[in-house]
């Protein structure tokens, strides 16, 4: 009998992550796409990470260091300033970059602003502001620290004033889009690049921004962990599967098939995959053109929103295949969804109950029965994984 080596737990987690090395950088999407979409591939030889198809990589990004040297110049802070932040003691400088987040406003700091700013309509206005929650999340949703030490310049906060005032650094989960089979020390993420421009000004999102334009190709310098999925797991080998990931949702799916292949399931894989044109985002083209060619991919269908008058989107798809779907349902098929919770998750969850009612011969409310109770609760084969 063949003996199998013990895997030794990690010591690395979200509380101790692995300082990782970003081993690929490139884009996925382009013209005329106007997305910034990135393949990322992680290294974490030597973690002791392990990871399964469906599962989360959490990463915990740095600041850009301008924007950190605008608010220490803005502040008159002392970079060089020794800190008790959360990850210890160090410098102002490396302190901020590294435990906090600055891409966006603190409710707290513009709360202290008002008790700084000296009486007048100024003072007023933003008293009036915080006052109001729709207000406040409104101002805050758009305005990072520099936007408003500018709008509101020469309040003096000492360094211990400050720090209590600014967000913690928190994790990012991506969706991995890589098996650990094939690619045991390493993993994939499938992202878009958040750039946007408020007050004047150009921003990035905290760790799409730091993966794409600041973490340096082979050095340790992305701290990450793996966060394990409840409940997004393949089914068996045999089971038949139905996969809807637009956009970026479409990193689990990569590694469901990714692991489908090296283990040799035997499961029928269907595919619904969208986005705005098929020149510049249909993500991972070539592969999924390769599973389709060999068999793996028994169906792919999609939905290119802006290449015809038309917009057509992944739940249009599914309709027109609405027959087939509920076929596939009646089988065993497992239901996956992955990507946008408030537009798309819906509008798919809305084409399913339409299929059951049509497809099915249900009344209206046991279609809704079908999807939310007997697909979703009971069989538990319609599962999510949205944002």
């Amino acid at each position: 009998m063949s003996q199998t080596t013990p895997v030794t737990p990690s010591v690395y987690s979200r509380t101790n992550p692995f300082p990782a090395r970003l081993a690929e950088n490139r884009p996925i999407s382009g013209p005329p796409s106007k997305k910034d979409t990135r393949h990322f591939v992680i290294d974490i030889s030597g973690s002791g990470l392990v990871y399964h198809a469906g599962d989360s990589l959490g990463v915990l990004a740095q600041n850009p260091p301008a924007l950190v040297d605008e608010i220490l110049g803005l502040l008159s802070f002392d970079p060089a300033a020794p800190v008790t932040g959360p990850k210890g003691t160090a410098t102002l400088r490396e302190t901020l970059l590294t435990g906090y987040t600055l891409n966006r406003v603190g409710k707290k700091f513009v709360k202290a602003i008002v008790e700084k700013l000296p009486a007048g309509e100024k003072k007023d206005a933003l008293a009036a502001i915080v006052t109001n929650d729709e207000a406040l999340d409104d101002f805050v949703f758009t305005r990072d620290y520099v936007d408003v030490l500018l709008e509101y310049p020469g309040v003096a906060l000492t360094v211990e004033e400050f720090l209590p005032l600014v967000n913690k650094t928190a994790p990012r989960l991506y969706s991995i889009a890589s098996s650990a089979l094939p690619h045991p020390n390493h993993v994939h993420l499938t992202v878009a690049v958040v750039r946007y421009e408020t007050h004047g000004r150009a921003k990035k999102g905290l760790a799409s921004g730091y993966l794409a334009d600041h973490a340096a190709l082979g050095e340790p310098v992305v701290p990450v962990f793996v966060q394990p999925t409840r409940h997004f797991h393949l089914p068996e080998p045999g089971v038949p599967m139905i996969m809807v990931g637009p956009g970026t949702g479409i990193a689990p799916f990569r590694a469901f098939l990714q692991e489908r292949k090296f283990i040799g399931a035997t499961g029928k894989n269907w595919l619904f995959f969208g986005d705005r044109t098929r020149k510049g985002d249909f993500l991972y083209e070539e592969e999924f053109e390769s599973y389709r060619r060999s068999g793996l991919l028994t169906r792919l269908d999609t939905a290119f929103s802006r290449d015809q008058e038309t917009k057509v989107y992944v739940q249009d798809r599914m309709i027109e295949n609405g027959a087939e779907l509920w076929k596939w349902l009646q089988e065993g098929a497992y239901f996956y969804v992955c990507g946008d919770a408030k537009r798309m998750a819906k509008d798919v969850h809305h084409a399913l109950i339409e299929i059951a009612a049509k497809h099915g011969g249900l009344s209206p409310e046991k279609a809704v029965e079908y999807v939310d109770v007997t697909l979703s609760k009971t069989e538990k084969r319609y599962l999510k994984d949205v944002y």
